[in-house]
């Protein structure tokens, strides 16, 4: 089922096309990965789901109708850049924000209080947020993003500042809400958590999607027909114009090739035209990763 939706949506500001006929669609109880360059027009489709601002033109769907404005409670949004009052104890704000997204006091406060010892915080509750480090701002700003239970939650680089450790627990933290039924949209221009965590992506560049759908089928999709081969000598032999070896070099246990196909067969039937030449101790093709699919398509001119 597809939770979120939008169709053709365009915005412009002052003469800047900001979102050119976008289209994307969110799967239900996934993590859909929006990814793309600075300036390609993310933070403006994200407001757009959020009724920050509007479309010019175009639809948003939410749950298969119209995107109305009592569904922002239904919606929890962890922006780029943090919003949080400096000077204002960490639970009294907490708590005011909760209640924004239709929360009582006393359920904002129990809610919180468990979020606050699950992320072992519960200390700061009565220190005013500009006493906490960078990171447990952020702490603090993610729990108020989820403590309302909403079943569309938005992360726009969550990550941001966040040293490893602390990085891994967030991820952690978002993979179970997943587990639990949560939809994610999640931005962010660290590729290696795309792989860990998204099930889907759409990459917007210069205000228009260049490229949707499953993590893994996209990378399959752009395989370039490169294996790592493995072997016991360095006189290595191909049958003849069916490969070539990109580069060699010597390995503690034999010699590691890079070897491109040139032929349309499967992997199968290009290890079997290896062995009878060769002696093969491993054999691999190379998947391009997210990040090399983005800088090859981020790069690439119009």
């Amino acid at each position: 089922m597809i939770f979120l939706e939008t169709k053709n949506v365009i915005k412009q500001y002052s003469g800047h096309l900001a979102l050119d006929k976008v289209s994307i669609q969110v799967p239900e109880k996934k993590i859909f990965g929006l990814l793309g360059p600075n300036g390609a027009g993310k933070t403006t489709l994200i407001r757009i789901i959020n009724r920050i601002t509007a479309p010019d033109s175009g639809e948003v769907f939410f749950k298969n109708r119209p995107l109305e404005a009592n569904d922002v409670y239904n919606i929890g949004y962890l922006p780029e850049e943090r919003g949080l009052y400096k000077k204002m104890k960490v639970g009294e704000q907490a708590i005011y924000l909760a209640r924004l997204k239709g929360l009582s006091a006393k359920e904002a406060e129990s809610r919180l209080k468990i979020w606050f010892q699950k992320f072992d915080i519960q200390n700061w509750w009565n220190k005013k947020l500009e006493e906490l480090s960078k990171g447990m701002q952020q702490k603090v700003q993610f729990i108020t993003t989820v403590v309302h239970d909403p079943e569309l939650m938005i992360f726009d680089e969550p990550f941001s500042g966040f040293d490893p450790l602390n990085a891994e627990s967030l991820k952690n933290e978002i993979l179970e809400l997943k587990e639990k039924g949560k939809t994610i949209i999640f931005s962010t221009h660290n590729m290696a958590s795309v792989e860990e965590i998204c099930d889907e992506i759409a990459l917007i560049k210069s205000s228009q999607v260049v490229l949707n759908g499953n993590v893994t089928e996209i990378r399959n999709r752009f395989k370039n027909h490169i294996f790592k081969i493995q072997t016991t000598s360095e006189n290595f032999r191909l049958e003849n114009n069916t490969g070539e070896i990109i580069d060699s070099q010597k390995t503690y246990n034999g010699y590691l090739f890079r070897v491109k196909s040139l032929i349309e067969r499967t992997n199968s039937e290009f290890l079997s035209s290896l062995l009878v030449n060769n002696e093969i101790l491993s054999f691999e093709e190379e998947i391009p990763s997210m990040n090399d699919i983005f800088i090859q398509l981020v790069s690439e001119k119009k």
